[in-house]
């Protein structure tokens, strides 16, 4: 879920709101389903080793950006990542394209089994199998952190994931949040990384998350903000990182599919 990429793009990036008035319109019977479709873990969530408050938190968040239903009912998400690539993830298919901002490279990729896609470079087909799997294991990898910036709080409880209550604590801003722990067993490109994440007690949001490289480091790697969070089809994400955003995000019911196809 997490790769030390994204460190050296952060670290080159800060070398260097609330949330929006969301009216809840929707008949009782559509709220019966929502709370009856509820927030399942997924296969492999680490829930003995979990603690109780972690979890309800994480499905109170979970019920805050939508609910689990429109979360798994979103077919494309797309977004560009600090300026430097614009990801389209089809999460139906498992599939990612991905532009690059800054030089001539458009990597198409699936994001589960064996890599296979198509590579442009150059505006060019790129046709050597050895280069091409370096760029679709180059895709996965970016498209496993780029996303992680953008839809962690979705990813509580996500296969891998032990996710534990550490203490109550304030936001940057001083306003007073719990603090949850996100560690890895075996999953992504880095599961030695953790994570500490502050959910707001005023509204249940992610509001702060902090990056720690091994779950042995006492001091976090960075910490920034999850701000301006705004309403995407029938999901909210957030796009304001601190010292940089995510910025241009649009959700689809459907695309043509020559977007996973063409350049």
């Amino acid at each position: 879920m997490k790769n030390l990429y994204f460190i050296a793009l952060l670290l080159v990036l800060c070398l260097a709101c609330g949330p929006d008035d969301r009216q809840d319109n929707k008949p009782e019977d559509s709220n019966r389903s929502e709370a009856a479709y509820g927030n399942p873990p997924a296969d492999g969530f680490d829930k003995e080793n979990s603690s109780e408050k972690a979890i309800a938190i994480a499905d109170t968040v979970m019920a805050t950006m939508g609910g689990r239903q429109a979360w798994d009912e979103t077919e494309f998400i797309e977004w560009t990542f600090f300026g430097r690539r614009k990801l389209l993830w089809d999460k139906e298919n498992k599939r990612v394209r991905i532009d690059f901002t800054e030089r001539p490279l458009t990597i198409i990729t699936n994001i589960e089994g064996d890599p296979a896609g198509k590579v442009w470079k150059d505006s060019t087909l790129v046709e050597n199998a050895d280069t091409l799997q370096k760029y679709l294991q180059q895709g996965r990898s970016i498209w496993i952190n780029d996303a992680y910036w953008l839809v962690m709080p979705y990813k509580m409880k996500d296969s891998g994931v032990t996710l534990t209550h550490l203490r109550e604590d304030t936001l940057q801003g001083g306003a007073p949040a719990d603090v949850l722990e996100m560690t890895f067993n075996n999953v992504g490109d880095t599961p030695e990384n953790r994570y500490e994440v502050w959910v707001s007690k005023e509204e249940p949001l992610v509001r702060q998350w902090a990056y720690f490289p091994t779950a042995e480091a006492d001091t976090p790697r960075f910490v920034t903000p999850w701000q301006d969070y705004q309403q995407y089809g029938e999901i909210r994400l957030s796009s304001d990182r601190g010292m940089a955003r995510l910025t241009d995000i649009a959700v689809y019911d459907s695309l043509p599919a020559d977007r996973f196809e063409e350049l």
